[in-house]
């Protein structure tokens, strides 16, 4: 079939043709911000989730539904080796400056321009990668301590004014939560605390790998009274089916019944290899309805293409060590693995693997669900280390 029509698109962050089986957790957000706007209270969400099971497309699209219904809204993604300042300040000035042609909002905007201004000079030293404009100069004792709890505590704070000023809202829509360090986490955390406390409108709708939930917790042990931590995973069964046969239906091709049931089995129904299939799924059939057969030949270019950049483009990141750990943990299965198991593996004790575990947590390709427990970050790896990685040499 025409390779040109084809609806299915998988990448990072693209937005699939069908946003299946997410429905209520869009709601729960449009609730929370709708709720925000009039000052009633409401919780921030962050999302938590594996790769691949589509938190970023869904930050996006929340991002969409917020901005249609008058909100004014930051989006920002974290990464490793950027401070938290340096990603808000810029994307602060731009909603200070928006809110600042509001005529209710006028006064209290330009203060927070002023707050600004005196952030990014206060904190200059310390994170000197902030780069900001400055629109006016700095008020004496305004978020200017170069302190970044306090400081940030008092700039979200005048945004917070100026929107309610506005008679709207403000929401940081932030990926990646993950890589922010733990200092500057907290700091985060401790200003939407503020914001919450004097009923603002302000407020984080974020997303991040399973760890964050803890590191959340770690970072400020209230935050699991200030934030809502909804589970991002795979979609169940008929969702997964929605997100293939919708697409291909609206260009008038249909799936076998049996090709639909093999798609979700191979996918495990996360939402990006969904996409990966219905891809490669869409380019080998040569007519309606795709087959089994179609299915079969698309799983080996649709395996060849996650393992030449979906998967490989983290294992490239990894030192020999880490690659070595992540293999004897798929050697184990798909996991979550006891620390000791793997230890076991490697003929190695659990403390001397502590660093390289460690290591491979800050990469983000672990993680851990319980005391003890390691899990791949990404679904299907275990798969992919056997395939990148076969035999047994690398235990030598």
């Amino acid at each position: 079939m025409d390779p040109v029509t084809n609806p299915y698109s998988p990448g990072a962050g693209s937005p699939p043709p069908e946003l299946a089986g997410r429905d209520n957790l869009r709601e729960q957000v449009r609730i929370s911000i709708a709720r925000l706007k009039i000052s009633n209270p409401s919780k921030s969400v962050i999302m938590v989730g594996l790769r691949g099971v589509g938190k970023t497309v869904l930050l996006d699209q929340m991002r969409k539904d917020a901005t249609a219904n008058g909100v004014f809204s930051v989006r920002i993604e974290a990464p490793e080796k950027r401070s938290l300042p340096a990603l808000l300040a810029p994307q602060l000035r731009q909603v200070l400056l928006r809110l600042s042609r509001v005529e209710s909002a006028k006064v209290t905007a330009k203060r927070g321009l002023r707050a600004l201004a005196g952030f990014a000079k206060a904190l200059k030293l310390k994170y000197n990668d902030i780069e900001v404009g400055i629109d006016f100069d700095p008020e004496p004792g305004l978020a200017d301590n170069g302190e970044l709890e306090g400081d940030l505590a008092s700039l979200l704070e005048q945004v917070g004014l100026a929107a309610r000023s506005a008679k709207t809202a403000v929401v940081m829509f932030i990926d990646e939560l993950q890589y922010v360090k733990e200092e500057q986490l907290a700091a985060l955390i401790s200003a939407l605390h503020t914001c919450a406390q004097g009923s603002l409108p302000l407020s984080l709708v974020g997303a991040g790998l399973p760890q964050l939930r803890g590191m959340m917790g770690e970072a400020k042990s209230y935050a699991e009274r200030l934030f809502d931590f909804p589970m991002i995973g795979a979609l169940p069964a008929p969702s997964a089916e929605l997100a293939i046969v919708k697409p291909a239906r609206q260009q008038g091709v249909e799936f076998e019944p049996g090709a639909i049931r093999a798609i979700v089995s191979k996918t495990h129904g996360y939402p990006y290899f969904l996409q990966e299939w219905g891809k490669h799924a869409w380019d080998v059939a040569a007519r309606s309805p795709i087959t089994v057969r179609d299915i079969q030949s698309a799983s080996t270019t649709a395996i060849a293409a996650l393992d030449e950049s979906f998967f490989r483009v983290r294992f490239d990141r990894l030192t020999p060590a880490e690659k070595t750990y992540l293999r004897a943990m798929a050697d184990l299965g798909e996991g979550p693995h006891r620390s000791g198991d793997i230890a076991d593996r490697l003929h190695r004790s659990s403390q001397s693997l502590g660093p390289c575990r460690s290591s491979l947590i800050v990469k983000g390709m672990i993680w851990s669900p319980n005391h003890g427990d390691t899990a791949f970050t990404v679904p299907l790896f275990d798969e992919f280390m056997k395939r990148i990685i076969p035999g047994n040499d690398w235990l030598s």
